[in-house]
C-alpha cells in the first residue's frame, strides 16, 4: 500500500477538473493498457493524488477503479462529482457515502418488481474521518456560505433520473427511502474497492434534484458549483487519511505497511512472524522452511517493487537504472560457484540500499537479505 497517494477518479471531465485545481506538480502518468492518469500533490500538504476519468456508468468505473488500484495501490479510492438529490438535499450541499447501494438487483414477478440490492458500507476509519472534517467545518473555506455536508446512503444504477413521478422514480423511493442521493458509478467503485482490499469514500455534490427540473440550463449553472464544493471536501478528506496513515498515534500497535512494532513501555515486545533470522523478523516474504531465503526469488521480486516504485514517481529513472546494475551485479554473484563472490552479493546489495534508502519497503527486503546472506557464510 502506498501511504501518501490516494486515488480520485471522476465521470466527466467538470468533475475532474474542479479536483484537478486543487493539485500542484501534476505530472502524467500512462497506464499500459492505454488509461491515461494524473499525478499531483494537494497545495502545502504530502498527499498525493492519482486522478482519472471513468466516464459515466457503473461498468466503467469498475473496471477503471480495479485498474488504478492495481497501477498504485493506494491508501484509499475516492470517486468524487455530482449527483441527483433524492429528496430535498439543497443544491450545492455535499453527501458522503455511508453506504452504497446497487439498485439495479431485482426480481420480476407477478405483483411486481422486488429489489434484491447489493449494498457496501464505507470504512470506518474514512467514516470517522469524514465526520470529523464536516465537524470542525475548515473545508468549506472559500466556497458558498452554509454549504453542507451530509452523511447517508447513495443509490447508483445506470439510468439517469429526472422524475418523482415515474415508475423507476417511484420504485426507487418505495426501495431505498434512506437513500440521500443517485448516480451512476458509486457501486462499480464499492464493487471493485471491495475486491481489492481497498478503502473506498464516494463523495458527491448535489447538481439536481432528480425531480424533472433537470435541465441544460440548470446544469451549466449547479454541476461546476456541486463539483467544486465536492473537490473541496474530497481533498480534505484524503489530506487527513494520508496524515494519520504517516503519522500513527502512540496507542497504534503496529503498522501494517511496514510491519513496525511500537511499544510504549520498555522490556521485550513479542511480535508475530513467520521466520526468524538473527535479528531479521520474516512476515510476508522471508525464508523457506530450511531458515534460508530464496534469494533468487527474493532479487527478482525487490525488481519488481522498484518497478511499481517508479511508475508511481517516487524512483526517478536515473536512480532506477543504477538499482538495476546493481541486482545484475547481485545476480551473477548469487550464480558463482567461487565462494569469493559471495561479498560482491553483500556488496551490491549494501549499494543498493544506498541508492533506495528513502523506499521504506525495499530498503527493509535489502537489509533483511543482507543479514541471511551473512548468516549463511
Amino acid at each position: 500500500m502506498t501511504d501518501d497517494l490516494v486515488v480520485m477518479l471522476t465521470a466527466f471531465n467538470d468533475e475532474y477538473k474542479a479536483v484537478r485545481r486543487r493539485l500542484t506538480e501534476i505530472a502524467p502518468h500512462r497506464h499500459d493498457r492505454g488509461t491515461r492518469f494524473e499525478i499531483g500533490t494537494i497545495g502545502g500538504t504530502s498527499c498525493r493524488v492519482a486522478l482519472g476519468l471513468t466516464g459515466k456508468g457503473t461498468q466503467a468505473a469498475a473496471v477503471l477503479s480495479e485498474r488504478a488500484i492495481a497501477e498504485f495501490s493506494p491508501a484509499a479510492i475516492m470517486f468524487v462529482g455530482v449527483a441527483g438529490a433524492l429528496w430535498d438535499t439543497p443544491l450545492g450541499d455535499v453527501v458522503v457515502a455511508t453506504h452504497v447501494y446497487a439498485y439495479h438487483g431485482g426480481t420480476s414477478e407477478d405483483d411486481g418488481l422486488k429489489a434484491r440490492p447489493r449494498v457496501w458500507e464505507t470504512n470506518h476509519e474514512i467514516s470517522q474521518i469524514a465526520q470529523h472534517i464536516a465537524r470542525a467545518g475548515r473545508w468549506e473555506e472559500g466556497l458558498p456560505p452554509r454549504t453542507a455536508v451530509h452523511f447517508g446512503a447513495v443509490a447508483a444504477g445506470e439510468v439517469v433520473h429526472n422524475s418523482r413521478l415515474s415508475a423507476e422514480a417511484r420504485w426507487i423511493r418505495q426501495h431505498y427511502n434512506d437513500a440521500l442521493a443517485i448516480e451512476m458509478e458509486a457501486a462499480g467503485v464499492a464493487q471493485a474497492a471491495h475486491l481489492s482490499g481497498s478503502p473506498v469514500a464516494v463523495v458527491r455534490g448535489i447538481s439536481d434534484r432528480a425531480d424533472g427540473t433537470k435541465t441544460t440550463a440548470a446544469d451549466r449553472n449547479w454541476q461546476p458549483q456541486a463539483a467544486a464544493n465536492a473537490a473541496a471536501f474530497a481533498v480534505h478528506l484524503a489530506t487527513e487519511l494520508v496524515h494519520e496513515r504517516k503519522n500513527p498515534t502512540m496507542n497504534d500497535r503496529t503498522d501494517p505497511g511496514h510491519g513496525t512494532v511500537y511499544s510504549t513501555s520498555h522490556g521485550q515486545v513479542g511480535i508475530q512472524g513467520v521466520n526468524v533470522t538473527g535479528s531479521t523478523v520474516w512476515q510476508n516474504a522471508g525464508p523457506s522452511p530450511a531458515g534460508t531465503p530464496d534469494f533468487a526469488a527474493e532479487l527478482a521480486a525487490l525488481r519488481n517493487d522498484l518497478a511499481r516504485e517508479r511508475s508511481r514517481g517516487r524512483l526517478d529513472d536515473e536512480t532506477h537504472d543504477a538499482a538495476r546494475t546493481e541486482l545484475d551485479v547481485a545476480d551473477e554473484a548469487l550464480k558463482s560457484p567461487v565462494p569469493e563472490d559471495k561479498k560482491k552479493f553483500v556488496l551490491a546489495l549494501k549499494r543498493l540500499g544506498g541508492l533506495i534508502a528513502d523506499l521504506a519497503g525495499p530498503a527493509v527486503k535489502i537489509t533483511a537479505l543482507i543479514t541471511a546472506a551473512k548468516d549463511r557464510s
